[in-house]
């Protein structure tokens, strides 16, 4: 049954089309990976079977493996996915990682936002290191806003995480959070159509499309910051591939004298972090 399904997403053009097929083969049967090697030569029943075909004539149509399970790993959490939100990218945990840094010697509770929150993967995974911290997630998307607080309330987080609708920073209060984390659109909209069909096809294009120089969001968001941060405060915001010249200059418009850039793995300038000085930055923005 693998096998024959990982010839059929190999002829669809599928990269991985063996893992890919395991992976599917475990959604379908219920198993894990370790049942699945043990036990490949069982018979398999034919509901079950059913189900792995029709997985996988949906990957074969290039639709992503955790869409059709209907859920991604990010930061060791089981994130929920509906057509709403955008699949978490595992360099988005780059921010996390850069997040948690900066706040590593800050004790007490703190007041998270995520803007732009789609799955909430952002704010799930830095609420499961802080047990103490709060947090807002915000999205225009109400069908995103819905699918976040379903995940908070599965991954018992429901009682520190809340979810609003709104355009990014728009009617929150001055000065209420000390950290704000952002994964904003910012993909030029003439590149949309280039992009692989599992992210063009099947991730929401308000999730994706930054403007005409993908700095859009970037704007929206710099312009907020020195307002919605409290003093000491810290934002960090993932980038596009050769955007952190053009948004440090947005934030150094913003006010944020100093701009600290952090790689993901494969070395490639993932996220911007900047710190609100205390006594400085007030006002309306």
């Amino acid at each position: 049954m693998v096998a024959a399904g990982a010839r059929r997403l190999a002829a669809a053009g599928v990269e991985t089309p063996g893992a890919d097929a395991r992976c599917l083969a475990q959604a379908a049967c219920a198993i894990d990976r370790t049942r699945l090697l043990t036990d490949g030569d069982r018979a398999v029943p034919a509901a079950e079977a059913a189900a792995f075909r029709r997985m996988v004539e949906r990957r074969a149509r290039r639709e992503p493996v955790s869409r059709i399970r209907g859920r991604r790993e990010f930061w060791s959490l089981a994130i929920g996915l509906d057509p709403a939100v955008l699949d978490p990218r595992p360099d988005s945990e780059t921010l996390v990682a850069a997040a948690l840094d900066r706040r590593a010697d800050r004790r007490g509770s703190g007041r998270i936002l995520d803007l732009g929150t789609g799955s909430g993967c952002l704010l799930f995974a830095l609420l499961s290191e802080r047990p103490d911290d709060q947090g807002i997630g915000v999205d225009i998307s109400g069908a995103a806003v819905r699918q976040a607080a379903a995940t908070a309330q599965a991954l018992g987080l429901a009682d520190r995480a809340r979810f609003a609708v709104g355009a990014w920073g728009a009617g929150l209060a001055d000065g209420a959070f000390d950290l704000v984390v952002a994964n904003p659109p910012y993909i030029p909209t003439a590149e949309i159509a280039g992009l692989e069909p599992e992210v063009r096809t099947f991730d929401p294009p308000g999730a994706l499309d930054g403007g005409a120089d993908g700095l859009a969001a970037y704007r929206a968001i710099a312009a907020d910051l020195p307002r919605l941060l409290a003093p000491g405060g810290i934002a960090v915001l993932e980038i596009g591939a050769a955007q952190a010249p053009a948004v440090t200059r947005l934030l150094g418009a913003a006010g944020f004298a100093s701009v600290a850039r952090h790689r993901d793995l494969a070395g490639r300038e993932r996220c911007l972090v900047v710190e609100k000085a205390v006594g400085k930055m007030g006002g309306s923005g």
